[in-house]
């Protein structure tokens, strides 16, 4: 008798290490692959997603981002994950095409691909992502009313983006440029800052020294550098910015920037991380772009 418990115990022990180890093989690996580390931007992006992980369970997740924008190191991340053994990407893509080629040889290798905020050119399962050109259009309405309440109906307006080939910062800026469409305030060139504060605020310095009465930052790196010019400058220039962070909004609250377009990138994270899960489990993961959209914040609304 003793015998036979000895021997029913022992398979019960090994039917729970198989159904442990089955369970663990169960797990799914998901990488997301951001611009960089740096901005609050792409760290609420990532608490989203951690939250999705946690509810489902099912998901082996990892954060890869290169410490700076840069082109290369964002294709080696994507080749990183691969080897890791990535069977879903989250990609906020630095440009349409630069990431492309990386991504069509992990498509290829079985991968399958979601795109958060930013898409390259190479087709995806989905994208979620803010309606970038009507929210630059947005950051454009607010401009001018702020420039009307301050009675300034002409003048220079300047402009600081991340680079030209980002394409959700590209269309902010064209929707930005659209809401100024017949009106006598005269847009001037682009300038680039690469995401980068420091290069921003001296960039937008420069843009007040040439008498601009307003000037509008497309990411959050820019719209700090922005507001940071302005208060240096004595806070004279509207500025109008995009994204959240508590640096944004300290600008905000103490006057140096106007408003700022604030999107979800905890939804971005969150719901891609769930369609990564739905794409694996092969159930249908539903529309081919999903607007996660915006807010506008002003001091009022904090």
């Amino acid at each position: 008798m003793k015998k036979a418990v000895a021997v029913f115990l022992g398979c019960v022990l090994l039917a729970g290490l198989f159904v442990g180890g089955a369970a663990a093989a169960e797990k799914h690996k998901v990488y997301l692959i951001t611009m960089d580390q740096m901005d609050q931007h792409w760290v609420t992006v990532n608490a989203g997603a951690e939250k999705a992980v946690a509810e489902l369970g099912t998901i082996d997740y990892k954060w890869l981002a290169p410490d700076v924008k840069d082109d290369a190191k964002q294709i080696e991340a994507v080749n990183n994950a691969v080897a890791g053994g990535a069977e879903v990407l989250l990609v906020a893509a630095n440009g349409p095409t630069a990431i492309s080629a990386a991504l069509k040889e992990a498509s290829e290798a079985g991968v399958k691909i979601v795109y958060v905020d930013s898409p390259a050119d190479f087709p995806a399962i989905q994208t979620l992502a803010t309606d970038n050109e009507a929210a630059g259009v947005t950051a454009g309405k607010e401009m001018l009313k702020a420039l009307e309440a301050a009675g300034v109906a002409e003048g220079k307006i300047g402009i600081v983006n991340v680079n030209a080939a980002t394409a959700s910062t590209v269309a902010r800026e064209k929707g930005f440029r659209a809401a100024f469409e017949g009106t006598k305030f005269e847009l001037l060139e682009t300038q680039y800052c690469d995401g980068d504060a420091a290069r921003a605020k001296d960039i937008a310095s420069n843009y007040i020294t040439q008498g601009c009465v307003g000037i509008f930052g497309a990411n959050e790196g820019s719209t700090v550098g922005t507001g940071n010019a302005i208060q240096e400058a004595g806070g004279k220039v509207v500025g109008v910015g995009f994204d959240k962070s508590n640096m944004i909004l300290s600008l905000i609250k103490n006057g140096f920037l106007v408003a700022t377009m604030a999107q979800n990138p905890d939804v971005m994270g969150y719901e891609g991380v769930k369609t990564a899960a739905k794409a694996l489990a092969g159930e249908p993961t539903g529309a081919e772009y999903v607007d996660t959209g915006v807010s506008v914040l002003t001091k009022n609304d904090l």
